[in-house]
């Protein structure tokens, strides 16, 4: 027997608020970005048109009239770029400005009737007008969202609780942001430490034009200079830049030389600045945010809907339901949530620090605690009363009651973004399957399968096949790397790294399990084992593989057979994890199983042999070429 939510005391639902039903809920569900306009296309059509572009782009020589020494425009315009592209997954509408930014400096470096000439500066317009049409779609639909939830929510309009108004956001926030920020002011610091000590010295310094005379490559590049008869070696980072027999500059003070197109190298402090800046800007715009729409929640009167809210038995979020969603069926919204309390002092309200949207990584104590008991009974449904209009990336606070024998209320305030409980969004449902998730119930995988004559075949899908090449990319361009370089060392990765990598390409591309009248027909990389039913234990998905455990013997496993964290995110079940429960229904439901058995030609072939020919046959192929 389901239990009944925990009610609320009549008291503490103000009067008119509207329950928030199902059909309105699903309305508002359903309003949510297409598939296309997801973050992550966005992301990965900049990021790969900035690479290209970068590539792609001349890069100006380290000369006497322009040396290579501290770029700080070039280093806060990659500051920009950076936050843009954690913007575009977090923040749209900073994300916007951002891009507008760029934009900006891309006009004004190269201008955009040049890019027509450019193919990877046309790709990179290109995917900003993609991303920028993205985010755009992304508003439209978050005000979509506000105004479904407007008309649910009707005309009443209430004072947000007591308690709810003496929590603050942002603190932990602004914190890290000072000391990141605090680390990048020291590395920049440093480096003009570095550059002010060179000027110094360069200008009571001797200028003197020299020959280079030779090159010496090895693991730090050497250049030797032949100026006024006496020779001087110098380190370089960009060898290419002074091939031997051209002029150079240098500055000599006693013992003391410098190439002038060269004079200090401060990478690593920029390197610092660099990473100190895009963490402490991004900590404070996510303060900044946090902080302001906290306030804003605590402006005026604000619509109130009557829901049911249950807290995550995993990670601690808060999901909410419809108010006749009894059984909590179909979640519509989730975030994470923080108690506050009305008697909250200077000191309490640290408890409230920020956990912003934009920052996970802040809520990983809650969902550390959240494992520790999840091993207790799953949390009840609970009635609240939702003040605040709820749309992706709004803030709202609730009021509901902890337990039906507890006669205090508690009121909690949203310390992460609102987000849709939609697959392909973010989330499947607060019983969302993974891993660690139960398994569909054998009764309800039968139920849509029917008995066949033939034998059943299950074989690599489109996201295994993906891995696979992606893997054989990493396997064949190791293979170059390690034998460019001639015989060193990293040949023992080669010796190490490659059996594995060969095993793993050949399943994710060619996996295969054959259900027929007798039991399985397993292809992997490198053989076709027969498993009788007679013998089998279990079938599981685990560790992105199938896993067929057998009586008296060790399990059979094929491995890789997909990516299943990537292909939740993008809102698909998988493809393996299917087929372990059907081919668990199989096991437990003889009548389903096929009544034929699988000739050769279904049984599959393992492909690990072939590979390890054409592996030899490329690494011979690399070592001919060099």
């Amino acid at each position: 027997m389901s239990r009944q939510p925990v009610p609320l005391p009549a008291e503490h639902i103000p009067p008119g608020t509207a329950d928030w039903r199902t059909p309105d809920a699903q309305r508002w569900l359903a309003a949510v970005p297409a598939r296309w306009a997801h973050p992550l296309w966005a992301l990965l059509a900049l990021v790969v048109s900035l690479v290209w572009d970068v590539a792609a782009a001349p890069v100006a020589p380290c000369t006497s009239a322009e040396p290579c020494g501290t770029d700080w425009l070039g280093l806060g315009t990659v500051v920009v770029l950076v936050l843009t592209l954690y913007w575009v997954w977090r923040q749209p509408r900073l994300a916007l400005v951002g891009l507008a930014a760029v934009l900006t400096g891309f006009a004004m470096e190269d201008g955009f009737t040049a890019a027509f000439g450019q193919p990877s500066a046309l790709a990179f317009l290109v995917a900003v007008a993609f991303a920028t049409t993205g985010l755009v779609h992304r508003l439209a639909v978050a005000g979509r969202q506000r105004s479904l939830a407007l008309e649910a929510a009707g005309p009443v309009a209430q004072p947000l609780p007591p308690a709810a108004r003496t929590f603050h956001r942002g603190r932990l926030s602004f914190v890290l942001a000072v000391l990141s920020l605090a680390v990048a002011g020291f590395g920049f610091w440093q480096a003009q430490q570095v550059a002010d000590a060179y000027e110094e010295r360069a200008a009571g310094a001797t200028e003197l034009s020299g020959r280079v005379t030779a090159l010496d490559q090895g693991d730090e590049d050497v250049l030797t200079v032949t100026a006024d008869g006496l020779t001087h070696r110098f380190e370089t980072a960009y060898p290419e830049d002074f091939p031997v027999g051209s002029r150079v500059d240098i500055v000599v003070d006693d013992d003391w030389v410098a190439l002038v197109a060269e004079p200090y190298d401060v990478f690593g402090w920029e390197l610092l600045v660099l990473g100190g800046s895009v963490v402490g800007l991004a900590f404070l715009v996510n303060g900044v945010a946090g902080r302001t729409r906290s306030e804003r929640l605590r402006r005026g009167p604000l619509p109130v809907l009557h829901v049911l809210v249950r807290e995550g038995h995993d990670d601690g979020r808060t999901w909410v339901f419809a108010a006749d969603d009894r059984e909590g069926l179909r979640p519509v919204l989730h975030f994470h949530s923080l108690c506050s309390f009305e008697d909250e002092n200077e000191d309490e309200e640290e408890d409230g620090l920020d956990v912003d949207d934009d920052s996970e990584a802040d809520i990983e104590l809650g969902k550390i605690a959240e494992i520790l008991r999840s091993g207790g009974p799953t949390p009840p449904l609970r009635e609240a009363v939702l003040y605040g209009v709820p749309y992706a990336g709004a803030e709202v606070a609730f009021v509901s009651r902890d337990d039906a024998d507890d006669a205090e209320v508690a009121v909690e305030c949203s310390v992460t973004a609102v987000k849709p409980a939609v697959q392909g969004w973010v989330e499947r449902g607060p019983q969302r399957r993974g891993r660690e998730s139960p398994q569909r119930s054998v009764d309800e995988v039968a139920a849509d399968m029917t008995p066949t004559a033939g034998p059943r075949v299950w074989r690599a899908h489109g996201f295994s096949r993906a891995v696979g090449l992606g893997l054989l990319l990493v396997q064949g361009g190791g293979t170059w790397a390690a034998l460019d370089e001639g015989p060193s060392w990293t040949w023992l990765w080669l010796a190490v790294g490659l059996p594995w990598l060969v095993t793993a390409v050949s399943t994710a591309l060619t996996w295969r399990i054959t259900a027929d009248r007798d039991g399985l027909w397993v292809t992997g990389a490198w053989r076709v084992r027969r498993v009788p039913w007679n013998v089998i234990t279990s079938v599981r998905h685990s560790d992105d593989g199938v896993r067929v455990g057998r009586a008296k013997d060790s399990p059979v496993e094929i491995s890789p057979t997909g990516w299943a964290w990537l292909e939740r995110r993008l809102g698909r079940e998988p493809g393996a994890e299917r087929v372990a429960e059907e081919v668990r229904a199989l096991l437990l439901r003889p009548e389903l199983r096929p009544l034929e058995e699988a000739p050769a030609g279904q049984q599959g072939m393992p492909v690990g042999p072939p590979l390890v020919a054409l592996t030899v046959l490329w690494g011979a192929a690399v070592l001919l070429l060099l």
